[in-house]
């Protein structure tokens, strides 16, 4: 019979056992833990000289050695040199060789990592202030540090993005942003209104949280089966998939801790919304099937056309989904539905589709037909202005070869009168002279009175022609004034015309001798003027309509013999000077 000692594989603590035939089988630690001599004695250890890990029998004792190095595996020095330290969890009482890496806490089977509870074992045993900091990922939103006993005057450094959260008790007390803290009764007021702290240098017990506030991006959901609805344009039942991703950020930290944190040691991202079951994948489905069908019903999208809404829809089931994770302290400040699964095996999803291309062909034809009926009546207004530009500027253009022609007319007449003025200056006469001889001429023609007349006047022609002076020409004027006046006796007269007024051409008023029509104001209209080329009456205007020819101008009445409509500077009867007193204005 041997005796030997063997390690506990809860608490690490070294208990005497026996390989005898009649020895006991199972030893009670004093952790509470039975050892199985039989199967525990079996163990692992590192060796102190090569580093590996051997698996040796404890009932060697001493004589245990590694393979490798041929070193002792168990010394009286490692088998004595036990290390005190509490459990993170519970706080009771372990104890653990130097060497150990992990036990186990007995009363919450809680793995404590046994070299750095003695690192801090040792700090706490030098009253050295400690710093603490967080020392997780990107893809944790909650990290608990692993001491739980501090020291005052230990720094706290919280980097950006990030809050901690202090936790005494079991309540959440203060809490520090971003930034550098060193641990003193100032900065944590709650917690020294609780419990007062100790003194500068002295462990306290806290829990202390980090919380991740950063936007934890591309988290992939989709749904685990098919959701049904009725499509809004058709009435048909069809089955539909949907999947995506979305953002998961932290908005009060606190309430995250407590709703959700309590005492585990982290929350990752894999704990919130795992394939394997996460803590939101349920709200989160739930959320999606109970309101994909909702949204696409309320918003009238068709099944056909949900691409197009997809922004729509992943907006109204971030709404939906936020207004459950408000409770927890987080949100989604992004919600995108990447891909909604269609059924395209189902009838009705077919029939669906047939439908919505037919009714696409109709709309299309229906819209060319109204594009060309409206392109047609555009063409129409469009010839109908052009037709009445043209009449415009054809109506125009007649008025202007009118002028045109008017104006050709008048300057043909005036090249005339210029031609045959400038060869009157080259004969050597003028146009009085042409004149007294053209009515000389015609008074001889006429005879009686006006044979005479012409005689005198050619007379006086001649005497004109042979260069007599102005007192000759007098004299024959007056003989030829006085047998004028003998004549004119002889000759019975015409009555005088008389003046019956004009007629009012707007109201009919007759008798009219005023400018003005006296009953309704109207003026008297122009008298016109008779053309004397082409015997056109009634002209107003400066040149002839029909011929072009221009207005003669308004001749003068001689005051000696009372001829009117004379046109020369001299009378061409009596030899009178225009300009003389008496004469009027024809």
């Amino acid at each position: 019979m041997s005796k030997f000692f063997i390690e506990c594989p809860a608490c690490h603590r070294y208990s005497q056992a026996s390989t005898s035939l009649f020895a006991s089988r199972r030893i009670r630690c004093a952790c509470g833990f039975t050892i199985d001599v039989k199967a525990d004695r079996i163990t692992t250890r590192v060796c102190p000289s090569c580093g590996n890990s051997i698996a040796f029998d404890q009932a060697k004792g001493a004589t245990a050695k590694c393979p490798i190095c041929r070193a002792q595996l168990l010394t009286p020095e490692s088998m004595n040199s036990l290390v005190t330290f509490a459990c993170r969890t519970c706080g009771c009482t372990l104890q653990a060789n130097k060497g150990a890496q992990q036990i186990t806490c007995p009363l919450c089977d809680t793995v404590n990592d046994v070299q750095a509870e003695v690192k801090l074992a040792a700090q706490r045993a030098q009253g050295t202030p400690q710093v603490i900091r967080y020392e997780g990922d990107n893809m944790t939103f909650v990290w608990r540090h692993p001491a739980t006993d501090f020291v005052m005057g230990s720094q706290l450094i919280v980097h950006e993005s990030q809050e901690a959260l202090f936790f005494r008790n079991g309540e959440a007390l203060d809490s520090f942003p971003a930034g550098r803290y060193t641990l003193e009764t100032a900065t944590l007021p709650r917690m020294n209104g609780l419990l007062p702290l100790p003194v500068q240098g002295q462990p306290f017990h806290a829990e202390v949280f980090f919380v991740n506030l950063t936007t934890q991006m591309g988290i992939k959901w989709g749904t685990n089966s098919k959701v049904g609805l009725f499509d809004p344009a058709s009435g048909l039942h069809v089955e539909l998939g949907a999947s995506g991703s979305f953002n998961l950020r932290v908005t009060d930290p606190r309430r995250l801790v407590i709703r959700l944190v309590g005492t585990t040691d982290r929350l990752t991202q894999e704990q919130v919304f795992g394939h394997d079951g996460g803590y939101f994948r349920t709200l989160v489905m739930t959320k999606v099937k109970a309101n994909l069908a909702r949204v696409i019903r309320e918003n009238r999208i068709s099944v056909l056309e949900l691409d197009q809404h997809i922004d729509v829809i992943g907006e109204a089931l971030r709404t939906q989904i936020n207004a459950e994770l408000e409770e927890y302290g987080m949100t989604m400040p992004e919600f995108y539905v990447a891909n909604i699964l269609t059924p395209d095996d189902d009838p009705n999803f077919r029939r669906m589709k047939q439908q919505h291309a037919e009714l696409y062909l109709r709309t299309r034809e229906e819209e060319i037909r109204k594009a060309e009926a409206e392109a047609a009546f555009e063409r129409k207004a469009v010839e109908a202005q052009t037709q009445a530009r043209m009449k415009v500027i054809g109506a125009q253009g007649e008025a202007d070869a009118m002028r045109i022609q008017a104006q050709a007319q008048a300057d043909a007449y005036r090249m005339q009168a210029e031609a045959e003025a400038q060869e009157m200056r080259m004969k050597g006469y003028t146009y009085q002279q042409e004149t007294t001889r053209q009515v000389a001429t015609e008074a001889v023609k006429n005879g009686g009175a006006g044979g005479l007349a012409g005689d005198v006047t050619g007379v006086l022609g001649g005497a004109m022609q042979l260069g007599l002076g102005l007192g000759a020409a007098g004299s024959v004027i007056g003989m030829t004034k006085d047998a004028l006046g003998a004549m004119n006796a002889a000759v019975p007269q015409a009555p005088a015309a008389t003046d019956d007024g004009w007629t009012c051409e707007g109201c009919g008023c007759t008798g009219n001798t005023t400018n003005f029509c006296p009953n309704c104001g109207r003026r008297r209209p122009e008298a016109g003027w008779t053309c004397p080329g082409c015997g056109q009456a009634g002209i107003t205007t400066n040149f002839c309509p029909n011929c072009g020819r221009r207005r003669p101008e308004a001749g003068w009445t001689c005051p000696g013999c009372g001829l009117t409509g004379i046109t020369t500077n001299f009378c061409p009867n009596c030899g009178a000077k225009k300009g003389e007193k008496g004469d009027v204005e024809g």
